[in-house]
């Protein structure tokens, strides 16, 4: 093998001919090797020393999937693998295979992620180009996010909140404001795992007692405002004072937690330089990324996680393909080729975060018994590349120790069908949360619990 496939260049290296020494530009042969992220060899715990709870992760992947190679030929227990689900045979009665289903009040294209886990009609307020609503993780961590340092975690390959109809989150509040995402493996890790040294725990009660100062003033005078305002402003402002009253609880559970010690965790062999940017580096990007919400669910700091894989109409495919041009496809067989080759190369880091859970043992049974996985995309781009809302692609594994039942295909009519809000009300009640209602949800979805 070749020698600078382990040693770095010097950054001292020149060229050297007819009596002259030039100086070379900074090359990434010359970056330590540290730097340059390789398949991880990061390993599952054989056990988890958490209690036995319910959690979910939900994994969106952006512009839609191959369907015809996504789509099982029958259904039932008894259905055939789809040529790309073959990916996942391994865990063939951890999943169940969810086709046919979608959101009626989405208009499809590139806004998927935004309405994902809302359901929402984005347009649904006259006068309004833009209105999100709540997101199912947000309703769960509503509910038991106190029990954890942090209520929930919100990753994607772009950080912040993106724009309307291009979020790179798929979080919202009560109020639909997005939540902003991590991409970043070291800052994710840092936030989790590093302790707070005195002068951060100084810091953040700092940030709480100004905070706090500036919510009181807040509250006060919008408290006397409300008195001369007619009833469409008094109901915008309540809307305000309940986005405050979260900003308020969130500061308070900072100060809860500033005592309480982080949990250690050894860094060793997670590839935390990892660049979701980077063509090289996304299958170990995706990977790291997987491996910390699998720390994060093994120490109990959290117990609900998003994590948008990739932006729409955008972002890299697992391999570094431009997955977005490849969604439009309009019937290429060439394209279709490489776009179920993209949906494959994901599956392939599904399966194997899969296997981390199933790997580890708790409360005598496996993580992942004990974890909802669902995963999918907000966006059809069907036979001809057409962006359409109806037929998503979606899985879901896991949870088998709070009743959910796999190794199944539901099918159902794309034109007749209940809509995916039964599948989001159904995580939602497994969670915890007692509840039968969410967005247009008919009820829970018959067959997968």
């Amino acid at each position: 093998m070749h020698p600078l496939l382990h040693t770095p260049l010097s950054r001292r290296t020149a060229l050297r001919g007819l009596g002259v020494s030039l100086s070379l530009p900074l090359l990434e042969a010359m970056l330590p090797r540290s730097l340059h992220a390789a398949p991880s060899t990061y390993k599952p715990l054989a056990k988890s020393g958490a209690k036995p709870t319910p959690r979910v992760i939900f994994c969106y992947v952006s512009n839609g999937v191959n369907i015809l190679e996504w789509m099982p030929p029958d259904n039932g227990k008894g259905y055939k693998l789809s040529p790309t689900l073959e990916t996942l045979k391994d865990h063939r009665e951890n999943f169940s295979v969810l086709t046919g289903l979608g959101h009626p009040n989405s208009t499809g294209g590139h806004s998927g992620a935004d309405t994902w886990l809302t359901g929402a009609n984005l347009r649904a307020v006259p006068g309004k180009d833009y209105t999100n609503t709540i997101s199912a993780d947000q309703v769960i961590a509503e509910k038991i996010g106190a029990q954890t340092r942090f209520p929930s975690l919100e990753i994607g390959d772009m950080s912040g909140t993106g724009s309307a109809l291009h979020s790179h989150t798929l979080a919202f509040d009560r109020n639909g404001t997005p939540l902003p995402t991590e991409n970043n493996p070291q800052h994710l890790f840092e936030r989790l795992f590093v302790p707070d040294d005195a002068a951060s725990r100084e810091a953040t009660l700092k940030r709480y007692a100004e905070k706090r100062s500036i919510l009181d003033d807040v509250l006060g005078e919008a408290k006397a405002l409300d008195k001369k305002l007619g009833k469409s402003d008094q109901s915008k402002l309540a809307e305000y004072l309940a986005s405050v009253r979260e900003t308020e609880l969130r500061v308070q559970r900072q100060v809860d937690w500033v005592d309480v010690p982080k949990p250690k965790v050894d860094p060793t062999g997670l590839q935390l330089n990892s660049k979701p940017g980077d063509a090289h580096d996304r299958p170990m990007w995706l990977d790291v990324m997987l491996e910390i919400s699998y720390l994060a669910f093994l120490t109990d700091a959290t117990r609900v996680i998003t994590f948008e894989w990739a932006r729409e109409a955008g972002g890299y495919g697992p391999g570094g393909q431009n997955h977005h041009e490849l969604s439009h496809h309009g019937g290429d067989a060439g394209m279709l080729k490489k776009l179920a080759e993209v949906d494959r190369g994901y599956l392939e880091r599904l399966n194997r975060f899969l296997t981390f859970l199933k790997s580890t043992e708790e409360g005598g049974k496996s993580m992942l018994d004990h974890t909802m996985v669902v995963y999918g995309s907000g966006m059809n781009s069907g036979e001809r590349g057409d962006h359409s809302p109806k037929n998503l692609p979606l899985l879901v594994a896991g949870g088998q120790a709070w009743g959910l039942k796999h190794g199944q295909h539901l099918a159902h009519d794309p034109e007749k069908h209940p809509p995916l809000s039964n599948v989001l009300l159904t995580v939602t009640q497994k969670m915890g949360v007692e509840t039968d209602k969410f967005q247009d949800a008919t009820g829970t979805l018959t067959g997968l619990a």
